[in-house]
């Protein structure tokens, strides 16, 4: 399993409701690796402190005045590749959930999950996974259906290598696969590099996509 990062967490939140904002500063401020650096109640104030912060973390709800969530994410990716998001939303629309797993934001909660969940979702990702709730995981894998195109990436992944995705899932380092597939770090780092290519990934968050629209984990 990944390590937590042990410098605190700089976090800028986004809502543009203040009421929800001091709620959520007050959940964050109780967890001792998280450093909120600013607060902004729309997308165009958020990115302006991005530009002048260094910022590890943005939480943000979807739909706000001038800029959307969405739109926020979108920008981040593009322009502050380090930057990690995380969407806090009472929106479980299928159709807003697809949009941001497109736009690769690291995860997305409702605004009904819990504080601990909350810190749960912020550390996984902080330390370089993904956390998606499993509500709306649920509704991606009952609603999203699959493709020709990738009927056939799939048809493609040899048994080694669903066994190789399953375990990147799982957070499962190189050097863990390798152990516990008793095959060389050397064999893992092939099989990734094919898994990558023919389910036509670019980053860890792609990928997963990939496998939980195809029911593969």
């Amino acid at each position: 399993m990944q390590e937590t990062k042990l410098c605190p967490v700089k976090v800028l939140i986004v809502d543009d409701h203040q009421m929800f904002l001091d709620g959520l500063k007050l959940v964050l401020r109780k967890a001792g690796n998280i450093k909120i650096v600013a607060q902004a109640l729309t997308g165009i104030e958020a990115l302006e402190i991005i530009s002048n912060n260094n910022i590890d973390l943005v939480v943000t709800d979807i739909h706000m005045p001038e800029m959307s969530g969405l739109e926020l994410t979108k920008i981040i990716k593009k322009d502050y590749h380090q930057i990690k998001v995380l969407v806090v939303t009472s929106f479980s629309d299928i159709e807003i959930i697809k949009q941001i797993f497109d736009s690769e934001a690291e995860g997305y909660i409702l605004k009904n999950a819990g504080k601990h969940e909350l810190i749960e979702a912020i550390d996984k990702i902080c330390a370089g996974g993904i956390y998606y709730s499993n509500e709306v995981t649920s509704l991606m894998m009952r609603n999203i259906k699959n493709e020709e195109k990738l009927e056939e990436q799939i048809n493609c992944l040899t048994q080694r290598e669903l066994e190789i995705l399953k375990l990147i899932y799982q957070e499962y380092s190189n050097n863990d696969i390798a152990a516990k597939l008793e095959i060389s770090h050397l064999t893992v780092e092939t099989h990734r590099k094919h898994i990558f290519r023919k389910t036509n990934s670019k980053t860890i968050v792609g990928l997963i996509k990939f496998a939980i629209e195809n029911n593969l984990i």
